[in-house]
């Protein structure tokens, strides 16, 4: 496991600190995913705000939001992470969709969802909910990335195929005020 050297337990005097577990892209994949969003026409001539490659991540669980990162919830992760076997896998990312909203989302998502990753949020799922009393996760569970905002709603249409190594879960902190994540914990998932 590899722990920000930030502080985690500091207040947060911006506002609120949400929490999440995340798969994040190696620099690689993170080339191709703004290259997938330069190609769909992304740009902010069109009204799209684009999420910057640096954010590019796929939420597994959010965590709720907090004034700062709860040390129960956070060695609860810990506990988590030590007692699962996670293994690495490839996920093809295929398809681009909006979701509903004001500024509505351009995510990419994959047309086939890899039994590891279904797996990986299931075990998260269950664990998480034992390990950590009254923490509330939601229960579907739709992987994407999101590469920006705005534009009209899209209905889902096929891109080039975008193969993700997934090698690695993160504890990730968004505070508000704030452009990029923090770091907070990290966990390898073991190649096979």
């Amino acid at each position: 496991m590899h722990r920000s050297t930030s502080d985690s337990t500091s207040g947060n005097a911006e506002g609120a600190s949400k929490l999440f577990l995340a798969l994040q892209p190696d620099a690689d994949t993170r080339l191709a995913l703004a290259q997938t969003a330069a190609a769909a026409g992304m740009a902010p001539e069109r009204g799209f705000r684009r999420v910057n490659p640096r954010r590019y991540h796929a939420t597994l669980h959010f965590l709720g939001s907090h004034p700062a990162p709860p040390l129960g919830l956070v060695a609860g992760a810990e506990r988590v992470a030590a007692s699962l076997p996670g293994g690495a896998f490839d996920w093809t990312l295929d398809r681009l969709r909006s979701f509903d909203g004001r500024q509505p989302p351009r995510v990419l998502c994959g047309r086939v969802l890899p039994e590891a990753l279904r797996r990986l949020w299931r075990q998260w799922h269950d664990r998480l909910l034992q390990e950590v009393p009254g923490l509330r996760l939601e229960r579907r569970f739709v992987p994407h990335v999101t590469l920006a905002y705005g534009g009209a709603m899209l209905p889902e249409v096929a891109v080039a195929p975008l193969r993700w190594p997934v090698r690695e879960l993160a504890l990730l902190e968004s505070r508000t005020g704030e452009r990029d994540y923090r770091q907070l914990a990290s966990w390898p998932l073991r190649q096979d």
